[in-house]
């Protein structure tokens, strides 16, 4: 399944951290992760999918591939700034938030709306966002909205 992650690109160690195991467990059960391609949640999530094997598609807000993290195995330049935001959780079968401001509440915003299935640690209290603990509820909860 196609995982949209979404979050901050300026983010404490910890959030970091965070969005590195949840990478991990999504490369670890097969699952794409589909982001934002920068920094913050987006790198860590990228890097740990990728330290278990997993895919990577980073949907960038420029026009250069090369400005995607180091850990984005299929990077999007699209160009649109933050339009690019809509894209991001299109392109994904569920979106988990990790912490995150204004872009990730528009992400979460513009996933509900499309009637996707969306779980949030740490991230903005939003009716229709499933609040889980950890990273593996969040994977969890993903694929028993999706199977």
């Amino acid at each position: 399944m196609r995982v949209s992650v979404i979050g901050g690109a300026t983010v404490e160690e910890e959030t970091y951290e965070t969005a590195r195991e949840l990478g991990r467990i999504l490369g670890e059960r097969g699952h794409t992760v589909v982001c934002g391609g920068y920094f913050g949640v987006m790198e860590g999530v990228c890097r740990g999918a990728k330290e278990e094997g997993g895919t990577t598609v980073g949907v960038l807000s420029g026009d250069n591939p090369d400005d995607a993290n180091d850990y984005v195995d299929v990077p999007v330049a699209t160009n649109m700034g933050e339009a690019r935001n809509a894209l991001v959780v299109l392109n994904g079968e569920a979106v988990i938030a990790v912490d995150g401001s204004y872009g990730t509440l528009s992400e979460i915003g513009h996933a509900l709306s499309r009637g996707k299935h969306v779980v949030g640690l740490n991230t903005h209290d939003v009716e229709g966002v499933v609040d889980v603990e950890t990273p593996r509820e969040a994977v969890d909860r993903v694929e028993q909205a999706s199977g």
